[in-house]
């Protein structure tokens, strides 16, 4: 089976959008999203009684862990190592990729089989795996599915949640070498034959880690398939690869995240499989790994460690701000043109890929708050959207001459109060009045006219506040006592 694989991508997220919202088939699954996945997560927390409470202590013990993270890795280190495991620290991706090649170089392997990792999308693994001339194959439903069509995840839960039914069983036929209907379980019961025996044939695993438990050297994976297990405990060889914000200090935490990452992820209260691997196989013991190798990656998590961004390590994958946000659902993941999508993503690619290349992601957002309100440990993405909008101001190569000095004009005038009153006068004595009877612009110039496109833009008001405070102040009876009332509502009218 020759696979392709698609690199990241850096392109203009408001071009891809377009592109999104005339492709008809991904607004009919796109529609859906807020009706399933959005559903089941509302209907989750609105069913857990201690919801409030048991996501808050989740992000205590997020903020408190990532204080002493080096120390919390230490542990974790020393842990991983007297059950005979092995820890590699890579500080890139480059180095994880290599770090990775070397294992399986030196025990020989040939074939592998993966179980979902947003990991390692995020080092472009496959790419590699396959270049070096070794097959891999992902055991995942729906990574299976992206892997054979060549596609980037669309979702942090479902990868290949841009594709209806009908577009799978077009892309899995050829593999099948039938035809395919567009049946779930038909398709299901064609991946359960594909895959079954690549596990048995498997010189190694390879997995991402959901949660690393530093006190036990305990690594944690959360699905709904099963493959994870298989991939785990039928290779001789298995490397788990961590994002260095995946560590919790005890294993009595545990209890607190499996708890908000189901109902976060799918709306369950608790996923299918939750798999709890300690080192490679004991003697006595029946399945598991001869060896176990953990895979520690930096990439930029710590230089966010000590930036004002830090709390975006929080993030524990589940997808919930994805299936909550308006323009996620509205454009889909392949949009934002990097292996993390949606709100979270608008923080995570920039930050990890740099903001200059991802300038449109910042401004990916309505900031209406869905994000934060669905974020299982309540990260303010908003907030961070906002400081990174704030920071482009900073990368000359982010903004073009015309929004420089636009916004240098716009910060200019927010300074200073003569400009300001000029500007303001300026508003209402001509826009202000000539659409007094409207009160809105149904078209505005130049770059400005995106706005306009699907919605109108507030004209001023024809009277500013401080003209209305001036000439009214008096008539409202100021300082007349606790309940005193205007002789007229017309000044708000008009405000």
């Amino acid at each position: 089976m020759k696979l392709a694989y698609l690199q990241h991508e850096h392109h203009e997220f408001r071009d891809a959008a377009a592109d999104a919202m005339a492709d008809a088939q991904l607004q009919g699954v796109l529609g859906r999203l807020a009706d399933t996945l959005g559903v089941r997560n509302r209907e989750a927390w609105e069913d857990f009684a201690d919801s409030a409470a048991t996501r808050e202590r989740a992000r205590r013990i997020k903020d408190a862990t990532l204080a002493d993270l080096d120390k919390h890795l230490e542990t974790l280190e020393r842990s991983v190592t007297r059950l005979g495991g092995r820890v590699h620290w890579c500080d890139d991706g480059a180095a994880a990729r290599e770090a990775i090649l070397g294992i399986l170089r030196q025990c020989g392997a040939k074939k592998i089989v993966k179980s979902k990792s947003m990991t390692t999308e995020e080092i472009h693994l496959n790419p590699a795996l396959v270049e070096a001339g070794i097959e891999t194959v992902e055991t995942d439903f729906g990574e299976y599915i992206i892997q054979v069509a060549g596609h980037r995840p669309s979702h942090i839960v479902g990868p290949a949640l841009h594709l209806n039914a009908k577009q799978v069983a077009e892309v899995l036929s050829p593999v099948a070498g039938e035809t395919l209907s567009s049946d779930r379980e038909e398709l299901t019961r064609f991946a359960r034959r594909a895959l079954r025996s690549k596990f048995a044939e498997a010189d190694a695993g390879i997995t991402g880690v959901n949660f690393a438990v530093a006190e036990t050297g305990t690594i944690v994976l959360v699905s709904n398939e099963g493959n994870a297990r298989f991939t785990t405990a039928l290779p001789r060889v298995h490397i788990a690869i961590m994002g260095m914000e995946k560590v919790i200090p005890r294993l009595a935490d545990l209890p607190v995240f499996l708890k908000v990452l189901a109902r976060g992820a799918t709306g369950q209260k608790l996923s299918v499989y939750t798999s709890l691997i300690t080192g490679p196989r004991r003697m006595g013991e029946l399945d598991g790994p001869e060896e176990f190798h953990l895979v520690i990656l930096d990439n930029g998590r710590s230089r966010i460690l000590g930036g004002p961004l830090r709390e975006s390590l929080f993030c524990i994958r589940c997808g919930a701000c994805l299936n909550a946000c308006p323009i996620y659902r509205n454009v889909g993941g392949h949009a934002y043109g990097g292996t993390y999508s949606g709100p979270i993503g608008a923080v995570l690619t920039p930050l990890y890929d740099g903001l200059s290349q991802n300038h449109h992601l910042p401004h990916a957002s309505s900031l209406c708050g869905a994000c934060q309100a669905a974020c299982p440990v309540k990260i303010q993405i908003p907030e961070m959207l906002i400081r990174l909008r704030e920071q482009l101001h900073h990368e000359p190569r982010a903004l073009g001459r015309v929004e420089r000095w636009a916004y240098g004009i716009w910060a200019r005038a927010m300074r200073s109060p003569r400009l300001y009153r000029a500007g303001t006068w300026l508003a209402t004595r001509t826009l202000g009045r000539l659409k007094r009877s409207t009160r809105w612009l149904t078209k505005l110039p130049g770059g400005l006219g995106g706005w306009t496109r699907t919605r109108d833009f507030p004209a001023p008001a024809e009277r500013r506040f401080r003209d209305w405070w001036s000439a009214g102040a008096g008539d409202w009876g100021l300082g007349a006592g606790e309940g005193a009332s205007p002789a007229s509502k017309e000044p708000f009218d008009h405000a």
